[in-house]
C-alpha cells in the first residue's frame, strides 16, 4: 500500500500524463499515447510563457500547430482563452486529445487529424496566439512560420516558438521578437505580428 506522499510523488513522475498549471482545470492531468517526437512544454517553460501570455489570453482564438499532448492549447482554454483548435496528424494522439477534451468538457477545443504544413496550406483564418512546438530536428519552424504570416495572424499576434537550444529559427518578415529564453535543452521564444 501506497502513502498519500508516495501516490503523489508517483503522479508526478507518471510517464505519459502533463498536468494542466493554471485556470479553471488547474492540476487536471492529462494523458497521452507515446509517440516519436511527442515532447510536452515542460512545467516551468509554461509557467513563463502563460505569464507572457496572461494580459492577452482573455477571449483569445489560439491555434495549437503541432498539438502532441494539447497542453498548451488546453492551458490556453483553462486560462480564458475562447477557443483553441489543436492540429495533430498522429492518429493515436488524436485520440487522446478527443478523450481529454471530453473528460474536461472544454468548450472552444477542436482537434483536427492533419500535417501542420497541409492545415496551413488550406485557406487562411486569423488566430490571436499560435503555439509552434513542432518535433526538434526536422527543420519544421522554418517552414511554418513564413506560412503564418500569409494570413493566419491577427494585426499584434503572438506566435510562441519552442525549439532545441542550438537552432536559431528565421524570423520572416512580419514578424519580431519580444522574448527569447533557453531551458536546459529548450530555447523558447515569443514573437509578435506586426499591429
Amino acid at each position: 500500500m501506497w502513502s498519500v506522499a508516495e501516490n503523489r510523488q508517483r503522479r508526478r513522475r507518471a510517464p505519459g500524463t502533463v498536468r494542466i498549471i493554471g485556470g479553471r482545470w488547474r492540476s487536471r492531468r492529462l494523458a497521452f499515447p507515446e509517440a516519436g517526437g511527442l515532447r510536452p512544454s515542460p512545467d516551468r517553460i509554461r509557467v513563463t510563457l502563460f505569464n507572457w501570455l496572461m494580459p492577452v489570453l482573455t477571449g483569445a482564438r489560439c491555434l495549437d500547430l503541432f498539438a502532441g499532448s494539447g497542453c498548451l492549447g488546453l492551458e490556453a482554454l483553462s486560462r480564458g482563452a475562447i477557443e483553441a483548435v489543436l492540429v495533430e496528424n498522429n492518429p493515436a494522439v488524436v485520440t487522446a486529445l478527443r478523450a481529454n477534451i471530453a473528460e474536461l468538457k472544454a468548450c472552444g477545443a477542436l482537434v483536427v487529424e492533419a500535417d501542420a504544413m497541409a492545415f496551413l496550406a488550406a485557406p487562411a483564418t486569423p488566430f490571436d496566439i499560435v503555439f509552434v512546438d513542432p518535433p526538434f530536428a526536422r527543420g519544421l519552424v522554418l517552414s511554418v512560420l513564413p506560412a503564418l504570416t500569409a494570413g493566419w495572424l491577427k494585426p499584434g499576434a503572438f506566435v510562441y516558438v519552442e525549439s532545441a537550444v542550438d537552432d536559431e529559427p528565421f524570423v520572416p518578415p512580419g514578424l519580431k521578437v519580444v522574448r527569447d529564453k533557453t531551458a536546459g535543452a529548450v530555447r523558447y521564444r515569443l514573437l509578435r505580428s506586426d499591429p
